[in-house]
């Protein structure tokens, strides 16, 4: 009863799941329009089915509307192939390919007119419950194929600029609703790319590079009648080179709204080449007379044509120019518009004639110039620039232009006639020197002037010849200097520095007049002076050139030399006789044959007249003042060199000592400038006689003393004693400069009178530092300097170990005035002098018995108060109490 109950349940819930769910099969929409010989792809699929996921399918078909189905492929029954089609289905024309579990496709892939009809696909079963729909079939029509691609072979090679049209037609015979697109391809190389497609419902697709040309309107479409298409690429570039192609396909519109390309034909039109503007333009000069060269007359006007040519001449756009020697005189623009730049009169053309330039004809342009001169010849060539437009002609002369291509044709010379300018040079001395550094000035005239162009201008050249044999050369020639048509100052090798600066001058003083300027004149400037005149006019370039020359007769400069002297004399005025004194002398210079100069001072010296020469210190001739190698840094405030007079110097040292004695003298050098400003310039030298300086060293000599105010002293007291010291002899520094004088020192003492055992009780070094020795007594000692030449020694707290005979021992230094160091002198010891400490028998009683009384009365005044306070604190209670007369209790209470 139970297992039938289950049964029932599984029973119900299949039915309910097979209520739930029906299988759709569902085929391609159609009808579905092919052409023969075309592939044929017919998609089935299964829905909302139950079983396996993979389902088999089986296709079938009928030829008419009523008819007997004819079985295809099946998926899963090899020999389920009707024996017609088993063939074809055999050789893979028609097959089956399984796209996904429940999806295959029927492909027949050359579609026959016979197999138009109808077409089944089915499903076999794997529900548990059928329901659904389990097989679905639509027409397939074929029709012939028609399509007819036909190009036009477009032109070979196509000038850069011009238009290229390619045409195509495409038919096709309507025996159903086909529609038709055109599409025009270019190949260069191994790839191809679309220009323009037009259809299938009307529409137009450009390639990616060529949109902006098809919205410029640089590629057009222009359908025509009867399937014909032409495609118009305007101003073609080097990039449109390549094997055109034209594409028809034929399209079916299917319902859910796709596209179907049932049919395609593709037909190369052929290759076309892009010929450069460059490659066809080119360009000529020429002047009526049909001659490279042109010689005019001033006045006269000049008349140049230049003849353009190129395949596509009406497709560029030109801008002409005319140059001259390169430099551009006039243009005309692509618009028309004509620029010259020979209209300023400051330019570098401004000279020239008047020109004008204008269009006489297709590609001919015609230059003339009225009223040339000598600046208008040169060589003239005409310019072409030659400009596409990029966007099309629809665009409206967008702007967008490219220069295609640039040629210059040859050159036509043109020279016109000149007359050289004449002219006359004379050089003459304005200013002739009589010595050495006296100034020379030479003018140079130019007279007789003719044939000096508008706008002419003179230069000058100096020349320069050396008289033979002077200052021990040959006889040269050098250039000065020149200026030139601008004014422009180039100096010759030599002279530059001295032109440069300003030693000498090239001037133009008038427009006819230059002057050659010396402000101090040298022996080397002696010989032969010629000025050479230039003349210089404005070239066809806007350059000065040199039109004529002419040169002067030489002029000789020179002068009988008399070389300057100089002699000079050393003279002592304060004579060093000791050590620390001090040397003058002064040196006076007298000259013959110089002008005003200065003097250059090197004081010198030297041991012995065999010894080795010492500067001590320089003078310069701007009075700057320098220390020799051989001064001591620490001497150099002892050290005065001035200038006493126009040509007298003063050497002055200070505190001399032994190693300064020797020779001294002068070394002076006088020197020249040949301006203020400028730099010196050496004349001659010479040495004065020599000097000496010798002495002999004679130190200072010294002497000590003690004394003290008391030799006896009571315990206690200080006691004091003061060595005193002394000096006499040469020393200027010593009684001048305490730092130049200090002493060493010692104090010594004796017990005994007269006694042999001596201590050194203390000591202060010349540099101040004093030094106490160990000593056994309680008492101290302290030393001072009270001046330069006196020390006290102080006892402090004196006892009678004290008592004894004292005496100081002293050692000078002073710093010698003749070597420059410290000098130690002889050691100095003082006479004796006897110390007592005073024994007082009071005194000595005097604190001992204060000390004893003060005891005394202090233990009496202690045991009198003990005293009473014992008595007052013992005997209190010894009042008479009467007795009772109790005995007995008495007794118990003891």
């Amino acid at each position: 009863m139970k297992m039938d109950k289950c049964l029932l349940t599984v029973v119900v819930g299949v039915l309910m799941l097979g209520g739930c769910s029906a299988r759709v099969v569902t085929v391609s929409p159609g009808p579905l329009i092919r052409v023969e010989g075309q592939p044929v792809s017919i998609r089935c699929d299964v829905a909302e089915y139950s079983g396996p996921r993979e389902q088999d399918f089986e296709w079938m078909m009928i030829r008419k509307a009523i008819g007997t189905r004819i079985k295809i492929i099946s998926t899963f029954d090899a020999g389920y192939s009707h024996t017609s089609l088993s063939n074809r289905v055999a050789s893979g024309d028609i097959s089956v390919v399984r796209i996904f579990d429940n999806q295959v496709e029927l492909k027949i892939a050359e579609v026959k007119m016979t197999d138009a009809g109808f077409y089944w696909c089915q499903t076999p079963s794997t529900d548990s419950v059928i329901s659904g729909n389990y097989e679905a079939q639509v027409q397939l029509t074929v029709i012939p194929n028609t399509l007819q691609v036909s190009p036009l072979t477009p032109p070979p090679v196509v000038s850069e600029g011009s238009d290229l049209t390619l045409s195509c037609n495409v038919t096709r015979t309507i025996t159903h609703p086909t529609y038709l697109s055109v599409t025009w391809s270019v190949k260069r190389g191994a790839t191809s790319e679309d220009i323009l497609t037009f259809g299938p419902q009307g529409d137009v697709v450009t390639g990616a590079k060529y949109a902006r040309r098809y919205a410029d309107g640089g590629i057009r479409l222009v359908p025509g009648k009867n399937g014909v298409f032409e495609l118009v690429i305007s101003r073609v570039m080097s990039t449109d080179e390549g094997i055109y192609e034209c594409n028809g396909t034929e399209w079916t519109h299917e319902d859910g709204g796709n596209w179907i390309k049932i049919v395609e034909s593709t037909k190369e039109m052929g290759t076309v080449a892009v010929t450069p503007t460059g490659q066809s333009l080119s360009v000529k000069a020429s002047s009526s007379s049909s001659s490279s060269s042109l010689l005019l007359t001033p006045g006269e006007t000049l008349t140049l044509l230049c003849s353009v040519a190129a395949d596509n001449l009406p497709s560029v756009s030109l801008e002409v120019s005319w140059l001259a020697d390169g430099r551009d005189l006039i243009t005309m623009e692509r618009s028309g518009v004509v620029i010259s730049n020979t209209s300023s009169s400051g330019g570098a053309l401004g000279n020239r004639g008047e020109a004008s330039l204008e269009r006489t004809g297709g590609g001919e342009y015609r230059l003339g110039v009225r009223g040339v001169s000598g600046e208008d010849g040169g060589a003239y060539t005409c310019r072409i620039r030659a400009f596409i437009e990029k966007g099309g002609r629809s665009s409206g002369g967008g702007g967008r232009w490219h220069m295609a291509a640039e040629k210059t044709s040859s050159a036509v010379t043109v020279k016109v006639a000149q007359i050289k300018p004449s002219f006359t040079v004379t050089l003459e001395a304005i200013s002739n020197p009589q010595m050495t550094a006296e100034p020379t000035e030479l003018a140079c005239h130019v007279t007789n002037i003719t044939h000096l162009p508008l706008g002419g201008r003179l230069g000058v050249t100096w020349g320069h010849t050396t008289l033979p044999g002077l200052v021990g050369g040959p006889q040269t020639s050098n250039s000065i200097g020149s200026l030139d048509g601008y004014g422009n100052l180039m100096p010759g090798a030599i002279y530059s520095d001295r032109l440069k600066s300003g030693v000498m001058s090239l001037t133009r003083v008038q427009p006819d007049t230059f002057k050659l300027r010396f402000l101090r004149t040298q022996e080397i400037d002696m010989g032969q002076y010629v000025c050479s005149v230039s003349a210089w006019s404005v070239s066809s370039q806007g350059d000065m050139m040199n039109t004529g020359e002419a040169q002067s007769a030489p002029l000789a400069v020179r002068w009988d030399t008399k070389r300057p002297t100089l002699n000079v004399v050393a003279k002592r005025l304060r004579e060093a006789s000791v050590g620390g004194a001090t040397f003058e002398m002064s040196c006076a210079v007298a000259t013959e044959n110089l002008g005003e100069a200065g003097y250059s001072v090197l004081v010198q010296s030297q041991d012995s007249l065999e010894g080795a020469v010492r500067t001590i210190m320089t003078l310069s001739p701007d009075n700057v003042l320098q220390h020799g190698g051989a001064t001591d840094p620490n001497r150099r405030d002892s050290l005065v060199l001035t200038k006493s007079g126009p040509a007298e110097f003063r050497f002055r040292l200070a505190g001399v000592q032994l190693s300064d004695r020797g020779f001294y003298w002068c070394d002076i050098t006088a020197w020249t400038k040949q301006q203020p400003g400028h730099t010196w310039t050496r004349a001659t030298s010479a040495e004065s006689n020599k000097v000496k300086v010798d002495f002999q060293e004679n130190g200072p000599s010294f002497s000590v003393a003690i004394q003290s105010d008391g030799t006896n002293v009571y315990p206690g007291e200080t006691a004091k004693m003061e060595c005193s010291l002394s000096v006499s002899g040469s020393s200027p520094k010593t009684g001048a400069h305490t730092d130049d004088l200090a002493y060493e020192v010692r104090w010594f003492f004796t017990r005994l009178r007269g006694g042999q055992t001596t201590n050194q009780i203390a000591s202060v070094d010349r540099f101040g530092v004093v030094r106490k020795d160990d000593r056994n007594f309680s008492s101290d000692i302290s030393i001072e300097r009270t001046d330069t030449h006196t020390y006290l020694l102080n006892i402090h707290g004196t006892q009678d170990s004290d008592s004894g005979e004292y005496h100081c021992v002293a050692t000078p230094w002073y710093l010698s005035a003749s070597t420059g160091s410290w000098t130690q002198a002889g050691e100095l010891t003082s006479s004796r002098i006897f110390l007592t400490v005073k024994f007082a028998v009071w005194e000595s009683l005097q604190l001992p018995l204060l000390y004893g009384v003060s005891a005394s009365i202090g233990v009496g005044l202690f045991s009198l108060v003990f005293g009473l306070v014992c008595a007052h604190c013992c005997c209190r209670n010894t009042m008479h109490t009467p007795r009772s007369r109790n005995k007995l209790m008495d007794l118990e209470m003891d």
